[in-house]
Order: C-alpha cells, then sequence, then structure tokens
C-alpha cells in the first residue's frame, strides 16, 4: 500500500487549488499550525480557505501515517474485511481516504468532526468519487456524537484524541470501542505526548476486553522506559507546492506517529515481533531493536556470514513485524 495520496484526491485537491495564491495558503497554514502547538486545535480554521491550506501542509503527512497504521494492522488481521468505518475527529477526511485504500470492502463512510468548515472541505474531496456514495458527515462534538453514532466494522481516530483533556480522552475511547465491531485504530503524533496517550488508551481498552492487533506483539505493559518511546516513522516526498507552503528545501519528510490497532477477537496469526527502530548495518551484521512477544524488547544481530537470514532481515524496515 503506497503512503502516497491516492490519485483520486491528488485531483480533487488540485482542482481546490486552481488560482489560489501560495502565499496566502502559507500564510494560513503558519497561523493554523501554531494554534494547534499552543493546543487550540482546528480553532483557527475558519473557512474554506483555511481547510485549503490546513490540508495541503498536513493531509499527505497524516495521510502516509494512517496508511502505515492500517497497512500494520490489515497485515495481522487475517481475513477481516470491513464494510463499515467510523472516522472519529475527520477532519478533512484523511483517514477515510486512507482506510477506503486499505480496505477494498469498505462500501460505507460515517465521519463526524466539530469544524464547520473541514466537513465542507472534506465532502467536497469526496464528490464525484464512487467509493463515497454511501459517506455522510456529522458536524458536532466527536466526544458526544460518537455515543449516538451507528456501529462500525472498522472505528478510526486519526490524530483526534490529544485535542481534549484527559477525562474527555477517556471518555471518547471508551465511547470508540463501544461502536467498534471488529478493529479499531488510533493515531497520535509519534512525541512523547502523544505515545502517552496512545498507551492510555491501549491500557484502558486492554481492560476493557479488547485484543491487541499492532504494533505491540503482546498484550503486557510496554516495556520502553522513558525518555524511550514506542514510535514510527513514514517518509513522504514533497511536492514543489508542498516544498512552498511549508518553506523548506527538503524534497521529502517524515511522519513520527504512534498508533495501537486493537480488534474484538483474538488473533489467529502466530508470535511476531515488531522492529522498533531503524536497523543498523555493520560488518557483524544487521542490528536490530525488538518488541518481542513475552513482553520484552531485545537487540538481535543478523550475521552476513548466515546468508539465508541476512537476505530476509535486510529488508526489513523501522515498523515492520517479523515471525519470532
Amino acid at each position: 500500500m503506497s503512503s502516497d495520496l491516492p490519485p483520486h484526491l491528488k485531483r480533487s485537491l488540485e482542482r481546490l487549488t486552481e488560482g489560489v495564491a501560495r502565499t496566502d495558503m502559507a500564510r494560513r497554514a503558519e497561523t493554523i499550525s501554531r494554534n494547534y502547538r499552543d493546543g487550540g486545535g482546528s480553532g483557527a480554521i475558519r473557512d474554506a480557505r483555511d481547510a485549503l491550506a490546513y490540508a495541503l501542509a498536513r493531509m499527505p503527512a497524516t495521510y502516509a501515517a494512517v496508511s502505515a497504521s492500517l497497512e500494520a494492522a490489515a497485515e495481522l488481521a487475517g481475513d477481516f474485511a470491513p464494510t463499515s468505518l467510523l472516522d472519529i475527529g475527520a477532519g478533512p477526511g484523511t483517514a477515510t481516504w486512507a482506510a477506503a485504500e486499505a480496505f477494498p470492502s469498505l462500501s460505507q463512510f460515517a465521519m463526524i468532526d466539530a469544524n464547520a468548515a473541514l466537513r465542507s472541505f472534506a465532502l467536497d474531496l469526496a464528490r464525484g468519487n464512487e467509493r463515497f456514495k454511501q459517506l455522510t458527515y456529522r458536524q458536532a462534538d466527536a466526544q458526544i456524537e460518537t455515543r449516538v453514532a451507528a456501529e462500525a466494522d472498522l472505528v478510526v481516530a486519526s490524530y483526534a484524541i490529544g485535542e481534549m483533556e484527559e477525562t474527555g480522552q477517556r471518555k471518547l475511547v471508551e465511547a470508540m470501542w463501544a461502536k467498534t465491531r471488529g478493529l479499531l485504530v488510533i493515531v497520535e503524533p509519534g512525541t512523547p505526548a502523544g505515545y502517552d496517550r496512545v498507551i492510555a488508551a491501549r491500557a484502558q481498552l486492554i481492560a476493557a476486553g479488547a485484543h491487541i492487533v499492532a504494533p505491540c506483539p503482546h498484550q503486557m505493559p510496554c516495556p520502553l522506559e522513558k525518555p524511550d518511546w514506542c514510535h514510527f516513522a513514514q517518509r513522504l516526498a514533497r511536492s514543489r507546492d508542498h516544498k512552498q507552503l511549508k518553506s523548506a528545501d527538503a524534497p521529502f519528510e517524515d511522519e513520527k506517529f504512534s498508533y495501537v490497532a486493537l480488534s474484538r477477537a483474538p488473533l489467529d496469526a502466530g508470535p511476531r515481533a515488531r522492529v522498533l527502530a531503524a536497523p543498523s548495518m555493520s560488518k557483524a551484521g544487521i542490528m536490530m531493536k525488538l518488541c518481542i512477544p513475552d513482553g520484552r524488547t531485545a537487540f538481535t544481530v543478523t550475521p552476513r556470514r548466515d546468508k539465508e537470514a541476512y537476505a530476509r532481515d535486510r529488508r526489513l524496515r523501522w515498523g515492520d513485524a517479523l515471525s519470532f
């Protein structure tokens, strides 16, 4: 599954940016980013141009992170083929687009977000796409609306729970799980604070009877100790407009994210380990940091002399699962 925006979404964004001044988009994007950093959430997104600036600046990276999370979950979820999606804190619909790519079986899409400008923008992006013929978008508070929303096979909350205080986060997680028939995926920024939110949700959901799908290969407490934290990175190419919007020269960016995927039913897959950092190559071989099924972390070295294992492990990347 590609981390790039799907063609229909790219075309929709290009259609909406025709005749729009990039300097205006850059100014709006900076204001919105500053508001998020200051804890203001999506409050700075007030009209269609603000929503477009936000989407141009953040949609590619958010899509890459959500796609990677869904791909990791789908890899271990066996024959899971959801037909319905509930996207919590949907914003411009990024997670909905990613889920539609990850699970071709999806046909019913429900989105919830309190921001009117983002709702209108998301519906405009989805217009004309056959995949989204059965799409609804409720403009409402996520915590309240989730309680009355219909159940869904797949529930996703991407970069959403961090916009509320701790008690609100717990209530939202509880409500999301109540609406999950199959799989719940939570994605947050790959910062220590984002990881803390994911770990808190993980513990809460395990206590409620959920089964971990990814990234953890076990149900036990996370073995990482501060200042370490569990996160992953997805590299994505920057377009010329993206670089201009972010005042950046690098042709790519690395979106760091933390996530957890949980299911109603236990997995049938055998024990897997998870690569917790980019593997390092040396003359001795390939060194990897792993989270392993017995609840610990471990460092392994695949020697060059073991040609079969070396050829297999040199293809592994940060975030991959492997048999253990």
